[in-house]
């Protein structure tokens, strides 16, 4: 990979999405009238929900898990779900082997997807942050490669090619890009393809406000840790910022929001409901800030993420109470 300024870049972003041809299609970039009068905007949705994990990452895993040498012998990641799903279907598709330390209470339907690709699950520790540090205790002890969910050029080049199709061949004159945050290495990819494709185009990272380290790292440019990752929304539920990620948003990114528990599942519901979208609490982010931005994106073309579709039962029935 180009070791840059950002250390990831448009060259490499394309490559991912060369290699990636051959296991996945892209993504279909929808428009429902109903979101679009509910927020008073025009709309488009990037439907990463259908992809074969579920979520936006395994664009990531499998361009690191196919194209990295050093992930032969085998792989070893902390995940709450979908860095880990993406990284049990890659090793799937190459053959190799798997080891996932999930936090205890982690979603049961991500955990069984994991399972079901043939990856090893350890569960360690109350949250991810736990699972993290146990995770890198044990791939030092064992000679794994870590695969951290967010300072991997790889990943980050991976799921890059979301923004790469959007901008390239479905919304070229798309104004405004909205990316859910966690770690943040999908804003970070959908930063690098914009800035470079579109430096005019504006992108908008959000985050859960109970789990605000990425938020704030941005906000002050120093790392900012947060005592608890306080949301339903895993994949937002980060208590730590990521080096990688945070040098590229620092550098890139226009923007940062935060939203609510509540904003989350009144997203949700919409994307359900008008736009017959599932969507977990990460993958409703950006239709949430969508709607907390409002006026100040009007007249604009917005693309939000819909970063991933494994939403729970008890999730989706919270939603679909508010009325």
């Amino acid at each position: 990979m180009t070791s840059l300024a950002t250390a990831v870049t448009l060259d490499d972003v394309a490559a991912a999405r060369d290699f990636l041809d051959a296991h996945i299609a892209p993504t279909p970039l929808i428009r429902r009238e109903g979101v679009c009068a509910a927020l008073g905007l025009e709309v488009w949705l990037k439907c990463e929900n259908l992809l074969p994990t579920g979520a936006f990452k395994v664009r990531g895993g499998l361009n690191l898990v196919g194209r990295d040498p050093s992930a032969r012998p085998g792989v070893i990641a902390a995940s709450t779900g979908n860095h880990g799903q993406s990284l049990a279907y890659a090793g799937r598709v190459f053959g190799v082997p798997v080891t996932i330390i999930v936090p205890h209470g982690a979603n049961p339907q991500k955990l069984a997807a994991m399972r079901a690709s043939g990856a090893t699950l350890v569960e360690h520790g109350e949250d991810f942050e736990d699972a993290r540090l146990e995770c890198e205790r044990r791939a030092s002890a064992l000679g794994l490669r870590y695969v951290h969910s967010g300072d991997e050029p790889y990943l980050i080049a991976g799921v890059a090619t979301a923004a790469l199709e959007v901008l390239r061949e479905q919304r070229p004159d798309a104004d405004v890009l909205i990316v859910p945050v966690g770690g943040g290495s999908g804003a970070a990819g959908a930063a690098v393809v914009a800035k470079a494709m579109r430096p005019d185009i504006k992108v908008i990272g959000v985050q859960a406000a109970g789990a605000p380290a990425a938020y704030l790292s941005w906000t002050e440019r120093v790392p900012h840790e947060t005592p608890r990752a306080d949301t339903f929304a895993d994949g937002l539920a980060t208590r730590t910022p990521f080096a990688l990620p945070q040098r590229i948003l620092a550098e890139l990114l226009d923007d940062f929001v935060l939203v609510t528990d509540e904003e989350l599942y009144e997203a949700m519901r919409l994307l359900l409901v008008e736009g017959h979208v599932v969507a977990e609490g990460a993958g409703a982010a950006a239709t949430a800030a969508a709607t907390k931005l409002g006026s100040r994106l009007a007249g604009r073309t917005v693309v939000c993420w819909i970063s991933g579709g494994n939403a729970t039962e008890a999730s989706l029935h919270r939603a679909l109470e508010r009325v």
